[in-house]
């Protein structure tokens, strides 16, 4: 039986945190929360919940993700977000995922509640995510704040597990659009410092194709009125990151 450890990133997360501490109590035999410095009840939730609590200064999703994997005590990893948790199915895949040393890394479904609606459209589902594996073959890479895990062993092995991951993002239109500012300011200068720019041909055509993809394409319609603001809302966000890159090149 491999031992888990849990993996968790938080900043001002207390009306996350505990559901997804409480969903990884039956699996875990370490939990860490990396956080960068929360001025909320954070620390006194993950403290009450046992989890050891770390601070650490946020230099980037990918980076703090990368120094949380040093924290934990056992190779053998699941990485959650603070807004994410387990169904139970999910919970029964993981305890039986433990006890085999086969598999290097497991990929599963991530399911995200939008505005108290399960999104199973839209390019939202199942959105697969490699979230448990052995740290000692991979690392976080992507571009900030897009972060993904990758196996970097030629010889690692992987599988996929039943259940999802819920994924509570939004509880309001504004939260989304405030996470849209958020996460196109990192983008747009994590492309900058790679030496992307923005054409004309980004700015216009993108975003409509962005819209198109997660409406039509991506069966969006199918989730209703909150399909329509998911795929207006990500076009916008595409226009925005092109926007703010290429303010920097001016």
């Amino acid at each position: 039986m491999r031992a888990l450890s849990v993996v968790i990133i938080t900043f001002n997360e207390e009306r996350n945190i505990e559901r997804c501490l409480l969903s990884v109590e039956a699996i875990a035999d370490d939990i860490v929360v990396v956080d960068s410095f929360s001025t909320d009840k954070t620390k006194e939730i993950c403290l009450r919940h046992g989890a050891r609590f770390v601070e650490h200064k946020f230099e980037g999703h990918i980076e703090q993700k990368n120094f949380a994997i040093t924290q934990a005590k056992y190779p053998f990893i699941l990485s959650l977000d603070a807004d994410e948790a387990l169904d139970d199915t999910l919970i029964k895949s993981i305890q039986e995922a433990k006890s085999l040393d086969e598999v290097d890394g497991y990929t599963m479904n991530r399911l995200t509640n939008y505005c108290g609606q399960w999104i199973k459209h839209s390019g939202w589902y199942p959105d697969r995510k490699l979230r448990l594996w052995d740290s000692r073959k991979g690392h976080w890479t992507g571009i900030n704040p897009h972060d993904c895990y990758e196996l970097i062993d030629a010889n690692a092995k992987t599988a996929h597990l039943k259940g999802d991951i819920l994924h509570y993002s939004y509880y309001t239109i504004e939260d989304h659009y405030r996470q849209v500012e958020y996460f196109t300011n990192i983008a747009a200068k994590a492309y900058f410092e790679k030496g992307k720019k923005a054409s004309v041909v980004k700015l216009i055509f993108n975003p409509a194709l962005k819209f198109i993809s997660s409406y039509i394409f991506k069966l969006g319609f199918l989730d209703g009125s909150n399909g329509w603001r998911i795929a207006r809302i990500s076009a916008y966000a595409t226009y925005l990151k092109y926007k703010k890159l290429k303010a920097y090149w001016q």
